[in-house]
């Protein structure tokens, strides 16, 4: 039978949907978020945020059953960690001990999940030049794996489940939008190891600016600048005299070419000073590193003065978020959709 599903991307400033079925992308609606429905990654109201993806879907004839929620980046604890090779029982109750730095009050709290990234077999004991059985190695404790692990607050799912629930939908995966990156990065590894075989993935957000690096579909640093379009929404609403919303809307029409006033390429440029530094730091972290291709998405993407001024001042080539999915060049803004659509696709 075919799956559809609607991937729900909630943020600060859009929401975004995805209506996918068997990985082509049927339909994406966006949507302004109504104002303080999500602070600090938290839905405010699950009702109000239920009627809200309701009310868009209704107007968009969007029809669905299932759905995969996207968990905003500001809920979500993700670290790349190696352990013991051990059972799944073992495993559930060691994981949130990889966690303790992060947790405040009860662990029950928190769910947790995780992702096999690479079992390394250790030599078995009893045996010349490491030539025993996977089994024999398991037994002497010497074996590892290494995990891609998550953890959250059991109330945010629970949040993001109630709220799909009152917009008539089962919530069928629930997953950071980093998962969602490497769902298409699987999806397209043909065309992307064409390029390269480490690249980074840009996410130029409305409150942050991410900056995710990786080797294959496996994640091995991220680098996050406290700083998104909410900066330059500042910038105009000063320069204009005009409140932040109405200088956001400024800012994604260039309304009187403001997109390349004086004080709109000052901030690009420290934009692009702290990328270059994250960057820096990365490949001094990684001296084997062959870095030279980041692909672009986010509200941000859109943003030429922008994307111009980061490509040249990293002096690394920039592709286009459509590259990055299934179909990508013959969906409308792919650049604000690629976490809803890599989420239906985990």
């Amino acid at each position: 039978m075919a799956k559809t599903m609607l991937g729900v991307d909630i943020g600060q400033d859009q929401m975004k949907l995805a209506l996918v079925k068997n990985g082509r992308v049927l339909k994406t609606v966006s949507a302004s978020m109504p104002e303080n429905l999500l602070r600090e990654g938290r839905i405010t109201s699950r009702e109000s945020m239920g009627e809200f993806i309701h009310a868009t879907m209704k107007e968009n004839k969007i029809r669905a059953n299932l759905a995969a929620f996207v968990l905003p980046n500001e809920t979500v604890f993700i670290k790349n960690v190696e352990m013991p090779l051990m059972t799944v029982e073992q495993l559930e109750y060691n994981l949130p001990f990889e966690f303790q730095d992060y947790i405040t009050g009860e662990v029950k709290d928190y769910v947790f999940d995780y992702a096999v990234l690479n079992i390394k077999e250790g030599e078995a004991e009893g045996t010349e030049n490491g030539q025993g059985s996977a089994e024999a190695s398991s037994e002497t404790g010497s074996s590892t794996m290494e995990l891609m692990a998550v953890g959250t607050l059991r109330s945010v799912l629970e949040d993001a489940q109630e709220s799909l629930r009152k917009a008539s939908l089962k919530m069928s995966i629930a997953a950071p939008g980093l998962c969602a990156y490497i769902s298409l990065i699987r999806a397209q590894k043909d065309t992307l190891s064409k390029v390269a075989e480490e690249y980074g993935i840009l996410d130029l957000g409305y409150g942050a600016i991410r900056m995710f690096m990786f080797k294959g579909d496996r994640n091995v640093a991220t680098r996050v600048l406290e700083v998104g379009l909410s900066r330059l929404d500042e910038v105009l609403s000063e320069a204009y005299s005009v409140d932040v919303h109405l200088a956001h809307t400024y800012l994604m029409s260039n309304y009187e070419g403001c997109q390349s006033r004086a004080e709109c390429m000052a901030a690009y440029e420290n934009i692009a000073v702290e990328l270059m530094r994250a960057l820096n730091f990365y490949r001094f972290s990684n001296p084997d590193s062959a870095l030279s291709d980041i692909w672009l998405c986010g509200g941000g993407a859109v943003i030429r003065p922008l994307t111009d001024t980061i490509g040249d001042m990293l002096d690394i080539q920039l592709h286009p978020a459509e590259e990055l999915v299934p179909g990508g060049s013959g969906i409308e803004d792919c650049y604000n959709f690629v976490q809803a659509i890599g989420i239906t696709m985990g």
